[in-house]
């Protein structure tokens, strides 16, 4: 059963996009409550993700703190900054904390939908149905990480807190 947000992480498998929601909740929840230093979250475009959610937004309020980071990895931003109207003033105002980068379509640039911690991660290995894995396993959190990074590599920098311009 997916963790309520005072609740210790979930681990093992979890199906449906409910269970999903509950999971990312509870993450951002603990984050706050546990002072987590780096965040990474990881997904195509995020649309379905409950990122604006006022819940959320405070979560991530709670956590935000002179050294943390978040990471934004996607393949597109536009549905999030269309999608989450919360969180994208949100992330304006921690621009020195949020790291984003997009990878397009290229070859090779499948953006895993994740949620990663140095300690925890979750991954929707079948995002279109919301299943997936939430664990400590270290192996297994590793290998995630290490398709995080390729997806990374191959990335550039997107999302940007402001537009500038003449």
């Amino acid at each position: 059963m997916p963790n309520e947000p005072d609740q210790p992480l979930s681990e093992g498998r979890f199906d449906g996009r409910e269970a999903f929601d509950t999971i990312l909740r509870g993450a951002l929840a603990s984050a706050a409550r546990e002072g987590w230093q780096e965040i990474v979250f990881s997904d195509p475009d995020f649309a379905d993700w409950p990122l604006g959610e006022r819940a959320s937004i405070e979560a991530l309020q709670a956590w935000a703190a002179s050294g943390r980071r978040l990471v934004l990895l996607a393949q597109r931003f536009d549905v999030l900054e269309r999608g989450h109207a919360r969180f994208v003033p949100w992330r304006r105002m921690w621009d020195h904390i949020v790291e984003c980068r997009a990878s397009g379509k290229a070859v090779g640039s499948e953006v895993p939908s994740a949620i990663w911690t140095p300690t925890w991660f979750v991954h929707r290995i079948d995002p279109e149905r919301s299943r997936g894995l939430s664990s400590t396993d270290a192996p297994a959190r590793r290998a995630l990480r290490e398709r995080i990074d390729a997806s990374w590599r191959l990335a550039r920098p997107a999302f940007a807190a402001s537009t500038l311009g003449l």
